[in-house]
């Protein structure tokens, strides 16, 4: 058995299936872990949602921040926004089977025995895998619960930017949601600066990219993450490997092979 990590496919299903033919893969023996936004901006958002949900246990994914836009807008009546391709998923006959698989998929994947973890946006520098594994859980508590409408509705906003003790309520969950779907840049304090979506060397003064951090908690676990297509799959950092590489903007999709840690990548249009 072969495991694939792949970035994110942003509904570009044409590229992933190229990519799939080029590893091989066999769906009967190999997974696939997913690194979060399977959907949004690309054209063929509703075909990757349900190619990935008939993998079943063959596939392993994570929510990034525009798969938990379109929960968003199917359970907290959240509306379009400018550049959204979200409307066949919202029009399919199937809507409701995808988006209630969709909220059942973790927003942390760890393979202790392997030692990898997967998020969409990273792990914040303080925390351990196992803590944002623990973390992770009380968010997906609420979302797989029958009132996830009122987290969603409220899920929005740049506030809270950095972790205290004590903090609870929706206000702990929504930074927990923005430290694995939408950090980048972070203070050594743990705050996040969720406006900047430039490469490495574009740091804004006083953050650094997160991977970037000295005296990590999560240092000797290899982390998958994706989320930041700005650095073109390079990631200055020990264990750390960056999936995204821009496909829906015209770059490549890729996956890393977790046994050998060999890329493979195709261009978003066939050559």
């Amino acid at each position: 058995m072969a495991i694939y990590a792949i970035g994110d496919i942003q509904g570009c299903y044409e590229p992933l299936q190229r990519l799939l033919a080029l590893v091989q893969f066999d769906p009967q023996q190999d997974q696939l872990w997913l690194a979060g936004d399977l959907v949004n901006r690309g054209p063929q958002s509703l075909e990757v949602l349900r190619f990935a949900k008939s993998l079943g246990h063959r596939a392993r994914c994570v929510l990034g921040n525009h798969d938990l836009h379109l929960l968003a807008m199917h359970y907290g009546g959240q509306s379009s926004r400018n550049n959204d391709t979200l409307t066949p998923v919202l029009n399919a006959p199937d809507r409701d089977e995808l988006l209630d698989w969709l909220r059942f998929q973790p927003l942390v994947v760890l393979d202790e025995a392997r030692n990898w973890c997967m998020s969409h946006a990273g792990i914040p520098p303080a925390w351990s895998a196992r803590k944002a594994r623990k973390r992770a859980q009380e968010v997906e508590a609420v979302l797989q619960g029958n009132d996830c409408s009122a987290f969603f509705s409220q899920m929005y906003g740049n506030l809270p930017d950095q972790w205290q003790k004590g903090l609870q309520g929706m206000e702990r969950l929504r930074l927990i949601v923005n430290y694995l779907t939408r950090m980048r840049f972070i203070s050594p304090e743990g705050q996040l600066d969720l406006l900047s979506k430039e490469g490495l060397d574009q740091a804004p003064p006083g953050y650094q990219p997160w991977f970037e951090a000295e005296n990590r908690a999560a240092a000797t676990t290899r982390l998958l993450f994706g989320h930041w297509a700005a650095l073109e799959g390079k990631a200055n950092g020990t264990n750390v490997y960056a999936l995204d590489t821009g496909c829906v903007w015209g770059g490549e999709l890729s996956a890393l092979r977790l046994d050998d840690q060999q890329w493979f990548r195709v261009p978003a249009q066939p050559v």
